[in-house]
């Protein structure tokens, strides 16, 4: 038995500035299972690329990942275009990777599967309530927002959120997200609305005024810690997932476990591409925060 699964595309990210352009790996799975690789858990990443990109396994592979590659016609591919306003990007999406379906997943066998879809249609509604038959089911809601459209990225309402989150045990939105699942900008309603529509466990990150954390009608209120710079927030909210499904693995509190979950986060940001520290890094840093 897998402590933690993480099902999800990586993605081919080409980002374009006005002074460059880079071609990385990215997506959730990427930065949650690299996040992933120094912690004492056991752990799987269930991916779909195409034959073209299976160097990026082989990568995760040999940082000690275990990864399952399930074979894609393409890989899923996104063009950030940012001007010299870093705050205005444009978004494409060049290339879609196949559908997850039940088949792929059947045979994997952990306590907590962690949902990471990049796009409305990469995890549909079945594999979900598959999944919720064999362990606990955590869920990024950030995919089921996105519609793509002549390449073009759009925000969307989740057609099928209220089967998909009727009895699910964690799920994950930022202050975006929410408005838009909810129709609410204020956390607190807006965590307490997702909860009636049968979520567990609601999670809302807000960005560097912490985040909050809402199950059994009990709010916990977790801090952001401060960063000692700012280099580079790709992938900050997939970090925080990873040290939160962490903890939950180890059965720590969930106020403790979203306090690891902020200061690995938190030292994330701090540098260039995805988490390689340790659980002792964090710890550390949280210490440094206590009174």
């Amino acid at each position: 038995m897998i402590d933690v699964c993480c099902i999800g595309h990586i993605t081919l990210d080409k980002v374009i500035t006005p002074g460059s352009v880079v071609d990385m790996p990215g997506g959730t799975s990427f930065y949650f299972s690299n996040a992933q690789a120094n912690l004492d858990i056991s752990f799987v990443l269930v991916t779909a690329i195409a034959d073209e990109e299976k160097h990026i396994a082989a990568e995760l592979r040999n940082k000690g990942i275990e990864v399952e590659v399930i074979k894609s016609t393409h890989t899923v591919c996104f063009e950030n275009r940012y001007e010299e306003n870093q705050d205005n990007r444009t978004q494409r999406v060049t290339q879609k990777a196949d559908p997850f379906s039940v088949s792929h997943v059947e045979g994997i066998d952990a306590r907590i599967f962690h949902l990471g879809p990049l796009l409305a249609g990469d995890i549909p509604l079945d594999v979900i309530k598959f999944l919720s038959g064999k362990g606990i089911v955590s869920l990024d809601v950030q995919g089921y927002l996105r519609e793509v459209r002549d390449q073009n990225v759009f925000a969307v309402d989740w057609q099928d959120k209220e089967a998909a989150l009727n009895g699910l045990d964690i799920l994950k939105a930022n202050e975006s997200e929410m408005e838009v699942l909810t129709g609410y900008n204020d956390p607190h309603k807006a965590a307490r609305s997702l909860a009636a529509m049968g979520v567990k466990e609601v999670i809302i990150t807000l960005g560097s005024q912490g985040s909050l954390i809402y199950a059994d009608e009990v709010f916990y209120d977790i801090p952001a810690y401060q960063p000692s710079r700012i280099v580079d927030a790709t992938g900050c909210g997939d970090t925080y997932m990873a040290g939160y499904l962490y903890q939950k693995a180890k059965g720590t509190g969930l106020q403790a476990a979203g306090n690891f979950a902020a200061a690995m986060a938190t030292l994330k940001i701090e540098n260039s591409g995805p988490f390689s520290g340790t659980a002792e890094d964090v710890y550390k840093r949280i210490n440094m925060e206590l009174p």
